[in-house]
């Protein structure tokens, strides 16, 4: 079964998002798209992040606005993003 069976019907929001390790994540919910490029042009695009966690390791965790966790290690070579129109272009 496809992970777009168990997505929320409906854009969740920052304050949706339910916390129970003890890693902290910085709100980058002005972002309307994240993406990571990999070595031999390998593409993860993430639509609607809400919060990112950056590991001692470099992986980042990510949530985003269709409840989806995403976990991308280290290794990409550029990550790029574009912020909602009339919201900060950097954030931290």
């Amino acid at each position: 079964m496809s992970i777009t069976n168990y997505m929320s019907t409906s854009k969740l929001t920052v304050d949706d998002f339910v916390n129970e390790s003890k890693l902290s994540f910085t709100d980058i919910s002005t972002e309307a798209v994240r993406r990571y490029r990999f070595k031999g042009d390998e593409i993860v695009e993430i639509p609607g992040p809400l919060l990112l966690n950056v590991s001692r390791t470099g992986g980042h965790r990510v949530f985003d606005e269709n409840g989806v966790s995403h976990y991308i290690p280290k290794g990409w070579i550029e990550l790029s993003w574009v912020a909602k129109i009339g919201e900060a272009n950097f954030v931290k």
